[in-house]
């Protein structure tokens, strides 16, 4: 190809890379400003949550708050609300396989949570399941999308036609549960959480 002929390329596409170019900026600096601190509010299952302080050396979640004992630096904070979100997440999406694998007659071998930031979930060829422990931070119906999406792999192991008739079967609106967790995935793009 002659190099006029890339430069005219590149010279039609310049606005697209531009913008392009300036999201990248934003969300960067978006993730470096980034903190979490006593009184903040993070999300868990679709719901906002305050950070509080509560005497003691323990952090958890009570069902009302999350609550950190006191003293201790953001960055502190944020570490210890990534461990309550893997805690909490290796439950409920534990649960959530165990009610829709015996729906979908499928069986996975493991079920593990992991700190992938490009995937929500994947699929192994040893019908092991893996899931983002950021995946809590979604609904309910959002995190049983990705559930049930996981466990078609077990059925078929690409993404076919019949792959999503099989998701189809279980979660016939899937289409908008997709939608809402690529505005989750948008939000994410501006935050640092590790």
């Amino acid at each position: 190809m002659p190099k006029w002929e890339i430069d005219d390329f590149i010279k039609s596409k310049e606005k697209w890379i531009m913008d392009c170019l300036a999201l990248q900026q934003d969300q960067q600096e978006k993730r470096e400003a980034f903190t979490i601190d006593y009184g903040s509010t993070i999300t868990l299952r679709g719901s906002q949550y305050k950070i509080t302080e509560r005497g003691g050396t323990m952090a958890g979640f009570d069902s009302e708050v999350i609550y950190m004992p006191p003293g201790i630096s953001p960055e502190q904070i944020k570490h210890t609300c990534v461990k309550i979100y893997k805690k909490i997440a290796k439950a409920f999406i534990s649960d959530r396989v165990a009610f829709f694998a015996p729906q979908m007659g499928v069986a996975p071998s493991a079920i593990k949570i992991n700190s992938a930031t490009k995937r929500w979930g994947s699929c192994s060829s040893r019908k092991s399941l893996n899931f983002s422990w950021r995946l809590i931070m979604a609904e309910d119906n959002v995190i049983d999308y990705v559930v049930v999406h996981e466990l078609a792999h077990l059925v078929e192991m690409n993404h076919s036609a019949r792959f999503w008739a099989v998701v189809a079967k279980v979660l016939p609106d899937y289409k908008e549960r997709n939608a809402q967790l690529k505005i989750l995935h948008k939000k994410l793009s501006g935050e640092d959480w590790e």
